[in-house]
């Protein structure tokens, strides 16, 4: 058994130690991930290979895109929901995330390399743990990342040598902080018996109109960047996209908060008071606010706040997998579990999209892209079904 699943309330010290570094290292290297192989050094705007880019952090890098839902064994492939097993109770984590694992985490299945037939090429720059800075140019501010170049920098590269036609962007959560609002909520589940929503959201709001200017300053950094590459404005569209929620509210939790089911088996240990603000309010108003940039910055917007309701982690709507109910987009839950003992792989992949909720990302910004440039769109799922399901709500 995993994680928190079988540990005792004696354990309860280590179990919060490690849990301090679980949570969202919301989500650079020009070694991107090319769905359709490199570019010709010849190649110019409306001419060569046309390319989809991702950048930002690891709701968009695919972080936990080798998770197909949450299982309770630890041993093998894990009833066929670790997608690096290899044989017998080995795993190579390279098998999803190539040479980014344990950094980036650039997955196979990240959201450009899951949207289809976008475009020719699929360059994935964003990079699990990327802040702002690590969007802009060097010249203006910019800070290398894991051994990459700020991001922006990256792109003049891919739109010098490929015909870029959509950008997705997320970015913002890590510069609010989401790993430590993870981790503070969980510790009060868990060690503290008490709410985190009060004195979290106060952190919030003390920092979102400086963490939303420097999305705004993103946003023209990508801007420059193309224009400098010989680019209109109009030649090609800015997707700036908002998170969705891993955890449901907490009347749609299965698992009871009186016991500690929701740290031994269900991985979601979060008060029903703590859910229902993450769920209805930060995560709606963090994207109000990026809204509110796209709309100031002339981008299209992509509202993924009610993406993954009913697939979440502890979801009513939705199962663990077991031999009884195998890992399916339609049955089974859409993020990673928080694996406080780090026994299934590293605990960065926690509260993420996971396999099948970047296929359904990747089917959202397909959608998007289908539209009429200039949209503003909130993507949903259709309860039991898989990524096919999803469909475009005018943005509230």
């Amino acid at each position: 058994m995993i994680g928190f699943r079988t540990v005792s309330k004696t354990r309860t010290g280590r179990r919060v130690r490690r849990l301090a570094g679980a949570g969202l290292v919301l989500p650079l290297a020009f070694s991107a991930l090319l769905a359709g192989g490199a570019g010709t050094a010849a190649a110019s705007p409306g001419n060569g290979p046309t390319a989809v880019v991702s950048m930002g952090d690891s709701y968009i890098s695919g972080e936990a895109g080798r998770w197909k839902g949450n299982s309770l064994t630890n041993t093998g492939s894990r009833t066929g929901t670790d997608r690096a097993s290899v044989s017998g109770s080995s795993y190579d984590p390279s098998k999803v995330y190539g040479a980014t694992a344990g950094g980036c985490d650039r997955s196979d299945s990240a959201e450009v390399r899951s949207a289809g037939p976008v475009a020719d090429v699929a360059v994935n720059l964003a990079c699990s743990g990327a802040v702002t800075d690590n969007v802009f140019r060097a010249s203006n501010g910019g800070v290398s990342f894991k051994g990459e170049a700020p991001q922006a920098d990256q792109l003049a590269g891919v739109a010098a040598a490929n015909n870029v036609k959509v950008i997705a962007l997320s970015v913002g959560g890590n510069d609010l902080g989401f790993a430590d609002i993870i981790k503070e909520c969980a510790y009060d589940f868990v060690l503290w018996g008490s709410y985190c929503y009060d004195d979290q959201q106060q952190v919030v709001d003390q920092q979102m109109d400086a963490v939303m200017a420097k999305v705004g300053k993103s946003v023209d950094e990508i801007r420059a960047v193309m224009r400098g590459a010989g680019y209109a404005d109009s030649a090609y569209r800015i997707v700036l996209q908002s998170y969705p929620s891993p955890i449901p509210r907490g009347a749609e939790n299965r698992y009871t908060q009186s016991d500690w089911s929701r740290v031994n088996t269900g991985g979601c240990p979060f008060w029903n008071k703590d859910s229902d603000w993450a769920r209805d309010s930060l995560v709606p108003q963090i994207a109000n606010r990026l809204k509110a940039v796209a709309t100031s910055k002339g981008t299209e917007f992509l509202d993924l706040r009610d993406m993954m309701q009913g697939r979440e982690v502890c979801a009513k709507a939705s199962k663990q997998v077991t031999t009884a109910a195998p890992a399916s987009a339609r049955t089974s839950e859409w993020a990673r579990w928080i694996d406080s003992s780090e026994t299934q792989g590293p605990i960065q992949e926690d509260m993420h999209p996971n396999y099948f909720g970047q296929l359904a990302v990747g089917r959202c910004l397909s959608l998007i892209y289908a539209q009429p440039a200039g949209g503003t769109f909130g993507c949903r799922n259709t309860a039991g079904g898989d990524q096919s399901g999803m469909y475009l709500t005018p943005a509230s």
